[in-house]
């Protein structure tokens, strides 16, 4: 039996899906378990013990993406697929699973692309305070009965491999950097995907310096996505000069790719970001982790793991705009983030970290 998972972005969603991918090698152990990503997402599954295969559908646009898509879809029916499940829904999820050809095809009842499935799975239009794992687990109960009980923070906790050479890779830039086991470090990532989920650079700033230069003594490791280092060097600049005694325990660590970014977590004491891609990497391993919250909430994607690891929302708490589309402020003001300060995230911080703030 040849199984195809279909996900192709984004990182905290493919995140997302790593419950998944476990529960049907357990229900079907003699599979060959395939996924479909994007590049930009595939690390996380890369190395996933459980998948027999990753295939990568190129992230490319107009003639070219027809092209590639053309040949994709005969890959795809070369592979002989007899179940594929779209985990998405988007246009080219939903198009691809259909390409495959597989005699059975589970996907959302999405306007316009339901005919594309075989195994029809209801999603409601409107917000419900239901964490998007337990939301893409309902595509299981399509598959089979015997997957469709709830899924368990432990025995179907999200996860992400890394191999030995990037923790070998990630070993060599810390010890570039000067630090050791001994450095309590946090990590840092200032960045999001979205525009609406962008915690001000100066609360990060602050939170960095006080971090570093308080009673923590905190290695504060800087991380940003490609698109946002810019704003992240601003946010180096102003916790360094907020707090110049401690600027060398301020790092940029904005080179670190997907992996090694995983492979750090693991030696952190502490992560802080927002509700992106790398607070779910986060989430993959034990570090306890203060994830920050604007237009969405902890109750749609907070860490999928056991709840004895530590871990604490830093939001806003109840507004009327909140959650949103994430299109248009309707404010203006995007007080679902400005009013998140950083004494509230220091105030965690030091709490996880278990110093006297």
């Amino acid at each position: 039996m040849t199984i195809l998972l279909v996900r192709l972005r984004l990182i905290g969603d493919v995140v997302f899906t790593t419950p998944i991918i476990r529960a049907l090698r357990r229900r079907f152990p003699d599979a060959r378990l395939l996924y479909l990503v994007e590049p930009h997402a595939a690390p996380v599954v890369a190395a996933n013990p459980h998948l027999s295969e990753v295939l990568i559908a190129p992230y490319s646009r107009g003639w070219r993406r027809v092209r590639d898509d053309l040949q994709l879809a005969r890959r795809l029916r070369r592979e002989r697929i007899d179940l594929a499940i779209d985990l998405h829904g988007g246009p080219r999820s939903a198009l691809l699973t259909w390409a495959s050809r597989a005699p059975k095809r589970v996907g959302y009842d999405v306007p316009g692309r339901a005919w594309m499935y075989t195994d029809i799975v209801h999603r409601p239009r409107t917000y419900r305070p239901r964490h998007a794992v337990v939301n893409q687990w309902d595509l299981l109960a399509a598959v089979d009965a015997a997957l469709a009980s709830p899924p368990d923070r432990h025995r179907d906790r999200v996860e992400m491999a890394v191999p030995e050479t990037a923790r070998a890779e990630l070993d060599r830039t810390l010890a570039d950097w000067g630090l050791t086991p001994a450095d309590r470090i946090v990590v840092m990532h200032v960045s999001a995907g979205n525009p609406f989920r962008r915690w001000p650079e100066a609360s990060f700033a602050a939170v960095a310096s006080a971090l570093a230069g308080g009673e923590a003594r905190a290695a504060v490791l800087v991380t940003a996505g490609p698109s946002d280092w810019e704003a992240a060097g601003r946010v180096i600049a102003a916790a360094r000069a907020a707090a110049p005694h401690a600027a060398t325990r301020i790092v940029d660590a904005g080179h670190l790719s997907l992996l090694q970014l995983r492979a750090l977590c693991d030696r952190a004491h502490l992560f802080i970001g927002g509700d992106s891609g790398p607070l779910h990497i986060a989430a993959t391993t034990d570090v306890p982790i203060v994830a920050i919250y604007g237009p969405t909430k902890p109750e749609r994607s907070e860490p999928w793991r056991p709840a004895d690891i530590p871990s604490a929302a830093a939001e806003a708490g109840p507004l009327p705009c909140r959650p949103c589309d994430q299109r248009v402020c309707a404010p203006g003001d995007f007080r679902c983030l400005t009013l998140v300060t950083p004494a509230q995230v220091v105030e965690q911080a030091t709490a996880l970290l278990g110093v006297a703030s």
